[in-house]
């Protein structure tokens, strides 16, 4: 079983081991990359964005990027023998919001966040239009397959968390953050990418985070399972929500510090009602 690390490093085990090499700030040269069973796992962290490249991405974009863009920042997993890859980054994230101003929370706090965004971005030339400030995204990640890889499907199998719970060694990990916003000191959004490489199988979990301060809960998921002996692949996608009202009163019984509960996306998630789920799959080994 060949395995090879090159650039890595983060760890959430001490008896990991790997070879650390880290290159800043060059774009093209700063990252993380994990070979392990004919795949290859990507990290990068970079800094966040400078003046220039947030006009840029506002431009692209059509609406004004969280305060904290990580635009450089990517998770990227391809399967070297089909061609078949998936990457995470803050842009195609982003490009998910939606911009028509439907899905808007329309509560006193987005006056606030204007005024607070102008402070932010003064002297960038932003596109002013309506679009949820809340930066609520359904991104489940970016296919970048080549043409003749096979394709997610829809699938009743669900990712097999028993496999997940064994106590087995960690043979990567990193925890990358693509966009957080503070929505004017009233909550905060996040959307990071954290995966974990075991000797059989991989596990990814890009999840957005928001925490709008006595208005709601959100988070949305989205988990990748890959069990390097068969090939298998799934991908799993579910979004929760609850007022913040509602979440207040479920944490009451609790002897926990309240308030860094709430800041907890963990404990929340056990708290909030699911209102979408869905799971597809994809084998890669014939």
């Amino acid at each position: 079983m060949a395995t090879t690390t090159t650039n890595g490093h983060g760890s959430i085990s001490p008896a990991t081991t790997a070879a650390v090499t880290t290159r800043y700030p060059s774009r093209e040269n700063a990252g993380n990359t994990f070979k392990h069973r004919g795949f290859q796992i990507t990290t990068r962290r970079l800094p966040i964005l400078k003046a220039g490249p947030i006009e840029e991405m506002t431009a692209k974009l059509g609406i004004t990027p969280p305060e904290m863009i990580f635009g450089d920042n990517l998770v990227s997993i391809e399967d070297e023998r089909s061609g078949w890859g998936l990457q995470f980054n803050a842009f195609d994230a982003l490009d998910r919001v939606d911009k028509t101003g439907q899905a808007r929370l329309t509560v006193s706090y987005s006056r606030e966040w204007q005024k607070n965004r102008e402070k932010v971005h003064e002297g960038i030339k932003e596109v002013v239009k309506p679009f949820d400030w809340s930066y609520t995204t359904d991104y489940r990640g970016t296919v970048v397959s080549s043409p003749t890889a096979p394709a997610f499907q829809p699938t009743d199998q669900a990712i097999p968390v028993q496999l997940l719970r064994r106590p087995d060694p960690i043979l990567f990990f990193d925890d990358v953050v693509l966009y957080e916003d503070e929505l004017a000191d009233n909550g905060i959004a996040m959307l990071s990418c954290k995966v974990r490489v075991m000797p059989a199988r991989l596990l990814l979990l890009c999840r957005f985070f928001l925490r709008l301060d006595d208005v709601i809960f959100r988070i949305r998921d989205t988990r990748l399972y890959i069990d390097f002996e068969t090939g298998e692949v799934i991908r799993e996608y579910v979004a929760r929500e609850e007022g913040f009202d509602a979440v207040r009163l479920k944490l009451a019984p609790s002897r926990e510090d309240i308030p860094a509960l709430m800041r907890d996306a963990n404990k929340l998630a056990e708290l909030l009602s699911v209102v979408e789920h869905s799971l597809e799959g994809v084998t890669l080994r014939g």
